[in-house]
């Protein structure tokens, strides 16, 4: 039986009714199925088992993918990814996929040093003094290969690893949140929009709140944090997912700012600010009866 990566990205998106708009014996175009587009911009490599997002610049591979897809760890991925090959064994003589060794194993973390990694946070515009502050220098193996990522913690103490062309997660995958004792609470999808934020605002340490979703699926896991400001100010995605997300903070009862007008033209925040290359673009944001302190 082949390993979980050796299964057929174009296959895997055949079974959910992904279809390519154009191929050839080598490589197939696609409709993203990670956002909405029109114009077809992810490409699968047929000979190398591997994805790319041109539109959201991602990529890699089958797990990778139901990462995406699920908002899911790694470690989640390849249960899921193993499931599957076992689809015609009844579901009471599965694995149980809780005892499946990790295939990822953070081996050390360390302050963030590494020349590639503090490049890369400069491609994404990001204050290295701030991303210093947020994020540490992991390192980990998958399936024995040695990596490192810049690596930022949830709650729960699971790591959400970025680095270029690659992003993953360790369990438990959770939010993370800041509670500095303000009553207003910045809400973001990812940490590099919060990092974005703050490269903007030129602050290290803000005195407002803040939550970091790591994923719009993760919610829930923030909705009693949320309820217990006045107000929430949120810089969610562009996308569907993202104005779902807004849909759901605004059944909380509190006060709800959607502060995506500001980069109406750009996916997220951070693209934006890679694109305008400006700080002091967001207007300052104040709370009922009091200013805030940025």
């Amino acid at each position: 039986m082949s390993s979980v990566k050796n299964i057929s990205i174009k296959n895997f998106l055949a079974e959910l009714g992904v279809t390519p708009t154009r191929e050839n014996n080598h490589s197939g175009m696609y409709i993203s199925p990670l956002r909405d587009e029109r114009t077809p911009s992810f490409k699968v490599d047929y000979n190398k088992n591997l994805w790319y997002d041109f539109g959201a610049e991602c990529g890699g591979s089958i797990v990778d993918l139901v990462m995406k897809l699920e908002s899911c760890s790694v470690v989640e991925a390849f249960a899921k990814l193993r499931g599957d090959e076992f689809l015609h064994i009844p579901t009471n003589s599965r694995p149980p996929t809780q005892h499946l060794p990790s295939p990822l194993q953070v081996t050390r973390v360390e302050p963030l040093q590494d020349t590639r990694l503090i490049n890369y946070a400069d491609s994404r515009a990001i204050n290295i003094d701030i991303i210093k502050r947020y994020c540490q220098e992991v390192h980990y193996t998958l399936n024995d290969k040695p990596y490192f990522a810049i690596g930022f913690k949830g709650d729960a103490g699971g790591w959400e690893l970025n680095t270029q062309g690659f992003k993953c997660s360790t369990s438990p995958k959770t939010v993370t949140t800041f509670n500095n004792g303000s009553s207003s609470c910045l809400l973001f999808e990812g940490f590099m929009d919060m990092l974005s934020y703050l490269t903007m605002k030129k602050t290290i340490e803000p005195s407002i709140n803040m939550v970091v979703l790591n994923s719009v699926s993760n919610l829930s896991k923030a909705e009693e944090f949320l309820k217990s400001h006045q107000n929430i100010h949120c810089f969610l995605d562009n996308d569907e997912a993202g104005r779902r997300a807004l849909a759901r903070v605004e059944n909380l009862g509190v006060e709800v700012i959607d502060q995506s007008s500001f980069y109406r033209n750009h996916k997220d925040l951070n693209d934006y600010l890679k694109s305008s290359k400006q700080v002091q673009v967001i207007k300052p944001i104040q709370q009922p009866r009091r200013k805030l302190k940025m």
